[in-house]
């Protein structure tokens, strides 16, 4: 698998809106996000359905449990055929590494697997004033990423902004995995720590995960291919 692509958020409610919102593309098999909000609605036959139409699915249930209940827990999310799934770093180490033992299956195969430092929605004041996290918002990410290394998993989700600060502290081969894009024409929405697809790409994100820049567009698929072209460059599909 390719370690550049651009995933689309299907943040939809419904199997109905996803199909025909994945109806669009005629030409391409986009690589897809599909979130809480769907999964919880439609269950596993959403995921065999779009997987079944072709596409790369990336699983993101941001699991955060005891580590013995994450680990069951993924180990039924590995009979699903997914690419990438993910966990909450601030589960602890052991948690991240009972959770790769679960998603492992018995021949040794298993989606990739990363971890999310800290969502792009939180800002440094609300970690330090609500979450009682009494450091900078770059150094819990890097710790967060550190941590993520150490317990065997493949990258993390953090902000585009901080994918080179990761690259940094843990190596090119680590994975950024980067929400929080948007066109520079775009509206950011409720996320504080945004950038463009041609930014991101630059910083050292190797998946951005675009939803309503795409999702919500008057023309999904011309929106999609930009933000592929953006973010891609010259290397293309």
């Amino acid at each position: 698998m390719t370690n550049k692509d651009v995933i689309i958020a299907c943040d939809f409610a419904s199997a109905g809106q996803t199909l025909a919102f994945l109806d669009l593309f005629k030409e391409e098999k986009p690589f897809v996000k599909i979130g809480m909000e769907l999964f919880y609605a439609e269950g596993a036959p959403i995921v065999r359905e779009i997987k079944r139409r072709g596409h790369k699915i990336f699983l993101d249930l941001k699991l955060h449990d005891i580590p013995n209940t994450v680990k069951k827990a993924m180990a039924v999310l590995s009979r699903l055929d997914i690419d990438m799934c993910n966990v909450h770093a601030a589960g602890t180490i052991e948690m991240m590494r009972y959770a790769l033992e679960g998603l492992t299956r018995p021949d040794g195969t298993r989606p990739l697997l990363i971890a999310v430092t800290q969502l792009t929605s939180t800002s440094e004041e609300r970690m330090q004033n609500e979450l009682l996290i009494d450091a900078t918002i770059n150094d819990c990410i890097v710790k967060y990423a550190r941590n993520t290394r150490e317990a065997g998993l493949d990258g993390v989700v953090c902000s585009p902004l901080e994918a080179r600060m990761v690259k940094d502290a843990c190596g090119e081969g680590f994975l950024t995995v980067t929400p929080g894009v948007r066109f520079a024409d775009g509206d950011k929405a409720d996320q504080v720590r945004v950038t463009t697809p041609a930014r991101a790409r630059e910083i050292g994100s190797d998946y951005i995960v675009v939803g309503r820049p795409i999702t919500a567009a008057d023309d999904p698929v011309a929106a999609y291919r930009r933000c592929v072209a953006e973010f891609l460059g010259n290397e293309g599909r």
